[in-house]
């Protein structure tokens, strides 16, 4: 998956044309962008505009250092990571609270997300001027997956949004558009799933192109996301059936090149390759390891088993050197809480390290892929989700064992005989400890109604226990930005309570 290094208006401008956040766009055509008359002319435009829809991955946070897609700025959010630059917003969401005016994830997965769906829709609407046959039902797949991938997202956060499948240049730039509801967001992510199963090829994953089984991962989760617990267990066993995934033996090498490349268990990722595509301002390295950007809580810490070999896997602890991966040398030869931004009472993350760095700073460059979608969670979520609808059967524990018990993990199986509430605790704690660092967490938090009880009066870090988090009941729909209620005057109306 190569980045587009120019504007054309199919993907850059067509933000203009979306009628949720479009008003005070200037009504004309930006003279450094091509025309839809021009652009869609033969088959390679098609594989142009294929490309610039996946390059808004991509996408900036609008805060430093952070894509759109930097999974472990989510921890920040949650009770796993504290995020000492704020990286992402969640401290900031944390301490000071969620507003419409807030700025970071708050604000740019709204934007960013409707920016990529004008875009996939302008595609749908015009890629059949130039494909036909079995190419043309792919790239219409994987716009769809898009699409569907973009809505899932705005799905959960805001809940309540606006609904636009038309092409953006056949809207009257001045309209104004009302929300949906969050249920009919989430039909339409459900059909253009459906539409990307349907299209896409039954192959693994690699190039950075969604496959079938990445489809039907993100409607698995749009169905967890309702707790349709039968349907979202049959789609899970689909794929595990399907046998196109398994379970990497070398766990830490899902997070790092060029292991990544070859790993069996990622089921899509925001592509990096150097030297033309690198992480945004800085190497990713940088900002987690030597600037500690995001670090561990004690109370993650204590959520692992004895012997449980993540935690090493996931963490830097006090006293590791070069034989634990440590990547420093010379003053920092030791790992040492206190010196060079490792705040004592949190702990420096290990994971997404590529293990050849040495002493990462300015000028290190890294292209580690961020991992969107696991087996893992696949096989995790189907034991949710069956647990759900029948009980800890077998079928339950052996997708749980698998997780726990894979080569270089090798933890116990669980023990036999739990009711259905203590397997659910189960799966919460080893979800939690699988994907640290992951970005799950905060979002497993809000789906299972607990984000308030383990979020509001949290304290972060031990030493310091008279400092807590707070989370209210109305950050279960995060705000819609206020620019986009002011541009959409008067049929916008704000989520509630804000």
């Amino acid at each position: 998956m190569k980045k587009c290094l120019f504007n054309i208006s199919v993907f850059i401008t067509l933000a203009a044309g979306l009628t949720s956040c479009s008003k005070n766009f200037l009504d004309r055509t930006s003279p450094s962008s091509l025309s839809t008359t021009v652009f869609w002319k033969n088959e390679s435009d098609a594989d142009l505009a294929l490309t610039g829809l996946y390059n808004y991955l991509y996408a900036s946070s609008g805060g430093y250092a952070t894509s759109q897609y930097t999974v472990m700025a989510w921890d920040n959010f949650s009770d796993d990571s504290y995020g000492q630059y704020n990286y992402g917003g969640g401290t900031t969401a944390l301490t000071a609270g969620i507003t419409p005016q807030s700025g970071d994830f708050v604000y740019s997965y709204y934007a960013n997300c409707f920016t990529a769906i004008a875009a996939t829709n302008s595609f749908l609407a015009n890629v059949d001027k130039v494909l036909t046959g079995q190419k043309l039902q792919q790239y219409k797949a994987e716009a769809y997956f898009l699409r569907g991938f973009n809505y899932l997202w705005l799905a959960q956060l805001y809940g309540n949004v606006p609904i636009t499948t038309d092409d953006p240049f056949s809207v009257n730039f001045r309209s104004t558009k009302a929300k949906s509801s969050k249920a009919d967001v989430l039909k339409l992510v459900e059909s253009d799933l459906d539409s990307a199963i349907v299209g896409l090829p039954d192959k693994t994953y690699g190039d950075g192109h969604a496959v079938k089984a990445t489809a039907m991962g993100y409607k698995l989760r749009a169905l967890m996301l309702q707790q349709k617990w039968s349907d979202a267990a049959a789609l899970a066993k689909a794929i595990i059936d399907g046998g196109k995934f398994s379970l990497n033996p070398n766990y830490p090498s899902n997070f790092y090149k060029p292991d990544q490349n070859s790993s069996p268990e990622i089921m899509f990722s925001v592509k990096y390759q150097l030297p033309n595509i690198q992480h945004q301002d800085v190497a990713l390295a940088v900002h987690v390891q030597r600037w500690k950007g995001e670090l561990g809580t004690q109370d993650l810490i204590n959520e692992y088993e004895p012997g449980d070999p993540r935690k090493t896997m996931t963490f830097f602890f006090s006293g590791d050197t070069q034989a634990q991966g440590w990547p420093f040398t010379g003053d920092l030869l030791v790992a040492t809480p206190g010196k060079d931004s490792w705040i004592p009472g949190y702990y420096c993350v290990k994971k997404w390290l590529t293990p050849s760095l040495v002493n990462p700073d300015y000028g290190t460059l890294d292209d580690n892929d961020f991992v969107l979608l696991r087996y893992a969670d696949v096989k995790l979520m189907y034991a949710e989700a069956q647990n759900e609808a029948a009980g800890p059967d077998a079928t339950v524990y052996q997708q749980i064992n698998e997780v726990r018990g894979r080569q270089g993990i090798n933890m116990p199986a669980l023990s036999q005989g739990l009711s259905q509430a203590q397997m659910r605790d189960r799966i919460w704690h080893e979800r939690r400890v699988e994907f640290a660092m992951e970005g799950l967490r905060y979002h497993d938090l809000r789906r299972w109604g607990i984000a308030k009880l383990k979020l509001n009066g949290f304290v972060q870090n031990p030493l310091f226990p008279n400092i807590k988090t707070q989370y209210d009941d109305k950050y279960e729909f995060w705000p819609i930005p206020q620019t986009e209620i002011d541009r959409n005057q008067p049929d916008m109306i704000q989520n509630p309570e804000y």
